[in-house]
């Protein structure tokens, strides 16, 4: 394994961001200012949230948008309130981490949408009320894999890798239950993540990947690709 997809790295990565001391309390993304609390995965020490925003076109003056969103995994909830600002009439974020939910309340307000923004505390679709479905369903995954008997230290931890993909086939086996008709799954992997495995994966799951697009980012002396995929149902 090399050491860009070394999830001891990531990890090292996640203690570093979540113990700097310049970790500020309010950053700036988008044209716009952000709360950020303690232990909440921190944009402005990556350039991953841009990308994210570059991928699903929320920056600089997004097209209009309309229906619902779900978010997994909404840290500081700058995505998810960013769909809400370009339209969204119902948007659902949610994180495992209850300081993210937390951190997406606060920001979600700052922004004035705390109205159709809903920010919960669960595992993936733990938290989603029963029967909801929604017209997109995104999920900025954790896609370093650690060995499946690694054990959390920390939930910031979980914002960086995932054991044993154990997530990732959940989100691929359940995502496409929640969705309305014509809705769309999309997953922002990167190629720091196993690739080959997560195509396997999402067989296993009755699952075909299609790329949206992809994005190219220096880290350090490595170039890292994001990729947004789409999750589709295999007709039989």
């Amino acid at each position: 394994m090399t050491e860009i997809k070394s999830y001891t790295r990531s990890l090292e990565r996640s203690r570093t961001a979540r113990t700097r001391n310049d970790r500020p309390p309010v950053f700036t993304m988008a044209g716009r200012s952000w709360d950020l609390l303690d232990d909440v995965f921190a944009p402005p020490f990556t350039r991953s949230t841009g990308i994210a925003m570059e991928l699903l076109d929320l920056h600089e003056s997004p097209a209009p948008r309309t229906g619902s969103f779900l978010e997994v995994g909404c840290g500081t909830g700058i995505i998810a309130i960013s769909a809400a600002l370009a339209g969204c009439d119902r948007v659902v974020a949610t994180d495992i981490n209850p300081g993210a939910a937390k951190n997406t309340e606060l920001n979600a307000r700052r922004h004035g949408v705390a109205d159709w923004v809903d920010a919960l505390c669960g595992d993936l679709f733990g938290a989603v009320p029963p029967g909801e479905r929604f017209d997109t369903i995104y999920w900025h995954s954790n896609f370093v894999l650690a060995p499946e008997d690694y054990q959390y230290e920390t939930d910031h931890d979980r914002a960086y890798v995932d054991p044993g993909y154990r997530a990732h086939e959940r989100y691929l086996s359940e995502a496409n239950g929640l969705l309305t008709e014509g809705g769309r799954v999309l997953l922002h992997f990167s190629d720091r993540g196993n690739i080959a495995l997560l195509h396997d994966i999402a067989a296993r799951c009755g699952r075909e990947l299609g790329v949206v697009r992809t994005r190219s980012d220096r880290e350090g002396e490595d170039t890292v690709e994001h990729i947004l995929f789409e999750v589709r149902a295999i007709r039989r």
